[in-house]
């Protein structure tokens, strides 16, 4: 079988590529890292992958706001080459500031056909400062594919402007009733609540986000900063209960795909 093969963007100031294309080979695949530069001048580059993988860092030092060039280059550029990417029935995956550039270029949560990035957006954390903690993630639907829909992970985040927010009450239960509310922040036990539970103040708690096909997810989480036990911050007192929840995120990806389309 051949394998699957992953392209992990690259760009001025994104700082995950590297420890995002050692997850995905851990979960299987043949990854690559790739400048976005080289993308929009070579668009059929598209055609040789099954996952792309918008990485974590600060994207052209997220200034304007976060993600917000690379979005633009994405809207500009590379917005019809993505979507057919989509219909394709591919995956793509934003993580962190990945995750602001998919919803500023309006790739999530994409609630219809038409390109539309003011619906839903990522802004400062309410506490108004860089957030570095690890966070509960209760799955809000069992549409993605990159999820265990019964499956509470544990990860880390990274982030000064984490905040998702809706333009109105209606977009949020739009939200809701269509399954497109991947993770919430919540605590050990399952609850939602405040700082620092909801360590940026996002409505609903959203964490992460999926279009309508299951194949697009974005979360503000690093999943590639758990991939190995000894990366849990209390490792060595969890002894054989310890798994690494980031790897779901690529494993689920990879087989997918493997089941799929290879």
């Amino acid at each position: 079988m051949a394998k699957v093969k992953a392209l992990v963007l690259r760009a001025a100031g994104i700082n995950c590529d590297l420890e995002t294309q050692h997850a995905l080979q851990l979960a299987g695949a043949d990854a690559d890292r790739t400048h976005i530069n080289r993308i929009i001048e070579q668009k059929n580059l598209l055609e040789d992958y099954q996952i792309i993988v918008f990485p974590g860092g600060f994207s052209y030092g997220d200034d304007i706001a976060a993600g917000r060039i690379l979005a633009n280059q994405i809207t500009h550029h590379l917005y019809e080459p993505l979507k057919k990417f989509i219909d394709q029935g591919k995956a793509v995956l934003g993580i962190c500031n990945g995750f602001q550039v998919l919803v500023k270029s309006g790739i999530l949560p994409a609630l219809d056909s038409q390109q539309k990035n003011d619906l839903v957006t990522i802004t400062e954390n309410d506490n108004g400062k860089f957030d570095d903690r690890w966070v509960h993630l209760q799955p809000g639907t069992d549409k993605c594919i990159f999820i265990n829909p019964n499956q509470r992970i544990y990860l880390p985040i990274a982030h000064g402007e984490g905040k998702v927010v809706t333009k109105d009450e209606n977009v949020l239960e739009t939200l809701k009733k269509n399954g497109h509310i991947a993770f919430r922040y919540v605590d050990e036990n399952g609850s939602q609540g405040t700082w620092p539970i909801n360590p940026n103040g996002s409505i609903d708690s959203i964490a992460g986000l999926t279009d309508t096909t299951g194949r697009v997810l974005g979360l503000m989480p690093h999943p590639e900063r758990f991939i190995r036990k000894t990366q849990h911050p209390r490792w060595t007192r969890l002894n054989n209960d310890n798994t690494p929840d980031g790897m779901s995120i690529f494993n689920n990806a990879v087989k997918y795909i493997e089941q799929n389309l290879i």
